[in-house]
This record gives structure tokens, sequence and C-alpha cells, in this order.
């Protein structure tokens, strides 16, 4: 989209097309590229127009944009901004395959999303199981919960908006900034959980404070200079459409992903490869140095969850083109799997927990069976007293 490559070749292509048309007579707009579309020379007090660009995710471009011609020969510039602005919200069909794309996301976040708050409040209701390894866990639903919360704040302030698109405001630029962020949270939580297993498996004397202490660090600020490269980037080419971009993943925020990634498949590695060891010991030893059922579980959560993460920016390279006949199996199947790696999160670490399934069959059974219980007690104390002797009879 805002690729600077694209930009300086078609910047290039414009003004020499430009330069070989004859402007018309009289007062006139002078032809301009404004990093999307080549406008030509246009007559003043007339609108040009122009088939919208192909390159910007959600646009048709059999649909067309149109740019102003004042009658005193200038550019209309927008009323907020006070810059010459083409109107680019006419690129968008509200009935067109994207729309639909655009609702799988939101379903599939706003379900992640709900698991993820309760998954939440399940770890906050019961204190007993508060640790070291469920306030990583929780860190780790925190940060799915800030993705998911600000993808749909995305999608309905600004994807649903041409209007906020085109203009690109700087409150929707802000919104992407913070976006960025906590995508890569994400990534170097899932790394905190691969590290802490990694850490209490194969190091088993280590003070698990400590370690809490510094996976709490390295979460929540490693991602804030990557994010803080992509905002700097971003502001000095004075890029619009709120900074949304469609293309290869850039390479400030694709740095950090590939780092934890790998680290936590070497992670996982490891640990399979220990456990393993402790297993043949442990057999041999007559079970000693099991690791815990806990400890295996989470290891499988994290097995399972690791590979699911990378999809984001796996699959945006093999991305089809629109023309392409798969292109919206590619995209339908792209929005449900990526949308749903909070609810993946929430039922791999809360909902299939064992400590937490047993704390929640226990809640249950004492809100369920102790009205029951008391009533019995009641009872069979009406009925002793009652089958006492002397029991009813009138004192004289």
């Amino acid at each position: 989209m805002d690729d600077p490559e694209r930009i300086a070749r078609d910047g290039a292509a414009c003004a020499l097309r430009n330069n070989q048309t004859k402007p018309p007579e009289g007062l006139y707009c002078e032809g301009t590229f404004d990093t999307w579309l080549c406008w030509p020379h246009t007559p003043a007090n007339s609108t040009v127009y122009e088939h919208c660009p192909e390159f910007v995710h959600g646009f048709s471009p059999e649909l067309m944009a149109h740019k102003e011609c004042t009658e005193n020969g200038t550019w209309y510039k927008h009323p907020l901004t006070g810059l010459p602005w083409s109107n680019y919200t006419t690129c968008v069909k509200p009935e067109d395959d994207v729309s639909e794309i655009i609702t799988v996301y939101e379903m599939g976040y706003s379900v992640s999303l709900v698991a993820l708050l309760v998954s939440l409040g399940i770890l906050f209701y019961f204190k007993s199981l508060r640790c070291a390894r469920i306030t990583v866990h929780m860190n780790l639903f925190a940060s799915f919960a800030a993705n998911n919360a600000f993808w749909l704040a995305w999608y309905g302030l600004v994807i649903r908006s041409p209007s906020t698109l085109s203009d690109s405001p700087v409150w929707c630029r802000i919104l992407n900034a913070v976006l960025q962020y906590v995508l890569l949270t994400n990534y170097t939580w899932m790394l905190c959980e691969g590290l802490y297993l990694h850490t209490v498996l194969v190091s088993a004397f280590v003070s698990e404070r400590r370690l809490v202490r510094a996976l709490l660090v390295a979460g929540w600020l490693l991602p804030v200079l990557p994010a803080i490269i992509y905002v700097s980037r971003r502001a000095a080419a004075d890029e619009q459409l709120c900074w949304m971009d469609d293309g290869p993943p850039r390479l400030e925020l694709a740095v950090l992903v590939c780092i934890a990634v790998v680290l936590n498949l070497g992670f996982l590695c490891n640990i399979v490869r220990v456990l393993c060891t402790k297993l043949r010991a442990g057999g041999a030893a007559g079970g000693a140095a099991r690791p815990s059922a806990t400890a295996l579980h989470a290891l499988r959560a994290t097995c399972l969850l690791a590979p699911l993460l990378g999809l984001q920016y796996l699959l945006t390279p093999f991305r089809p083109d629109r023309t392409a006949s798969w292109w919206l199996v590619y995209e339908y199947i792209s929005a449900l799997t990526i949308s749903l790696q909070g609810l993946c999160v929430a039922v791999l670490y809360c909902f299939c927990n064992g400590e937490v399934l047993a704390q929640l069959r226990r809640r249950w059974r004492v809100l369920t069976f102790r009205p029951r219980a008391n009533s019995t007690t009641n009872t069979t104390v009406s009925f002793v007293r009652s089958a006492a002797p002397g029991a009813g009879e009138d004192k004289v």
C-alpha cells in the first residue's frame, strides 16, 4: 500500500505523464500525485475521476475516486487538515465480500474477547489458584484481550468508515500504533510462557518470584522499542490511510516476532528433550523425578499455541491476488484462525486447566448441595426430636 518504492515509481511516472500532457485552456489545477493515484491537469471548477487503487485493502478497482478543482484553479482542501484532498470514500462497496470478511473478524475477536475476560474473571475470583504460573497466564490473557479489543475498535471506527481512512486523522494513526504494540505483546507473552516452562522444568533451583518480575518487564516492555521505530518511520514518511498496511510485515515488527517464535520453539524442543530424559529416569527409578501433570498440560498448550500465533505473519507472504479463484477461501480461513487465537488461549490455559476445573467443580458443589444438606440436617433433627421418649407429650 504505502510502499516507498511504489510511491517513488508511480510518482515519477505521474510526473512524466503530466509533463507530456498539454494543460487545458484558461485556469486549471496542475496535475499531481497523492501517493495513491495520478491526477491529470484539470480545468477550474470541475471534477476529475480515476479508478480506485486496487492495492488498497477494501477498495474495489471498478469504482471511481474523484478530485475537485475549485473555481480559482486550486485543488479542493479538506476543511479539517487544510491539505489537498482526494475523495476515496466512494471506493468501498458495503455489500462487497470484504465487508463479510470483516464481519468474520469482528465475530471471532468478540468471541475470543468474551472467553478471555471470563478466564481472567475466574483466575481473579479463585485466590487459591494464584501462583507464578497463573500470573504468567493472566498476563497472556490480558495481552490477547487488549489486542482483540483494539482490533474491534479498529474495524468499527476506521475500516468501516471510508471518510476516516481518507482523512487519516491523528487519533486513527495513534490507534494503529497502539494496535501494533498490543499485537507484539501477544508474541512476547507467548515467549514468556515458554521461557517460564523452560526455566522451571530445566533449572529447578530458581526463585519464581524473581522470574515472574523479569517476565513482567520483558512481556510488556520488549515491544516498546519496535513500536517506537514503527511510529517514527511511518510519521517521517507522512503516510496516510491511518497507516493501514496490507503488504509484507514491517521489518521493525517482524524481527521481534521472528525472534520470539524461534526462541519459543527452541525452548519447547529443549523442554521435550528434558522431559523425555526425566520420564525415562523416572521409569527406571520407580517413578522418581516425574514431571507434574500441570507442567505437562502447560507444555501441550504452549506447543499448540506457538505455531498458531505465527500464522498471522506466516500467511501474509502467500496471500493471493483478489483475482485468484481461492482468494476468498484464503481470506475466510485467515480471518477465522487469526481472530480465534484468543479463544484458543483461553481454552487451553484456563477452560482445560485441571486446577481451574477442580475449583469450578468444588464451587458448583458448594452452591448446589449446601441448601440440600441444610434441609436434610433440619429434617433429621426434627425427626429425632419427635421420636425421642416423651416427645410431643404434654407436661403436667
